[in-house]
């Protein structure tokens, strides 16, 4: 039994979720959120935690980032794009139970507080921003660190907001270099 409440988008992710793992659930129902919705979360945070875990795709990370805003302290859970699709639909519902199980495991909590600890230099230096390979590179990094797929400037709030070492970061990029070779 996972002690958080999970937050996802729909019931075909839950059905998936209860496959992996012994959990509460919250619905946002995508963007048609409840009204209590927000409230639901902040009470599931104060009493047992929560973990986001959305759809890697373009609405998944707006509706993180609509309950990130507004409640504070919560884990984040990415699942790779490529371990959610299925006949080019997108989603959780999509899932192995042992990548959802993967992705639970990574969960992060996001910083409140401002960290600098890397830079568009360190994207730069790493391939990970600018090159024709960069959406590659930092696919497969994501999936190392378990931060998700994203573009450059979220990949770099990501490596800042959710607790990635400079060591974790070095070991990563050296395994993926160690891949590309």
């Amino acid at each position: 039994m996972i002690k958080e409440v999970i937050v996802v988008e729909g019931k075909d992710d839950v059905s998936a979720l209860k496959k992996a793992v012994d959990c509460e659930v919250i619905i946002t129902g995508g963007f048609g959120y409840p009204d209590d919705l927000i409230e639901r979360i902040k009470l599931a945070q104060k009493n047992r935690g929560t973990i986001i875990l959305t759809d890697p795709d373009f609405a998944g990370e707006k509706i993180r980032n609509y309950i990130s805003s507004r409640v504070k302290g919560c884990k984040h859970a990415f699942l790779p794009r490529d371990k959610a699709i299925l006949d080019g639909d997108i989603g959780i519902e999509n899932a192995k139970p042992e990548d959802i199980i993967e992705a639970l495991k990574g969960a992060r909590f996001e910083s409140q507080q401002k960290r600098n600890e890397f830079t568009k230099s360190d994207l730069l230096r790493n391939g990970l921003n600018g090159g024709e390979d960069a959406s590659y590179r930092r696919d497969f990094l994501g999936k190392i660190l378990g931060i998700g797929y994203c573009n450059s400037k979220q990949f770099l709030k990501r490596l800042n907001n959710y607790g990635i070492t400079r060591e974790e970061f070095n070991k990563a990029i050296e395994r993926m270099n160690d891949r590309d070779e």
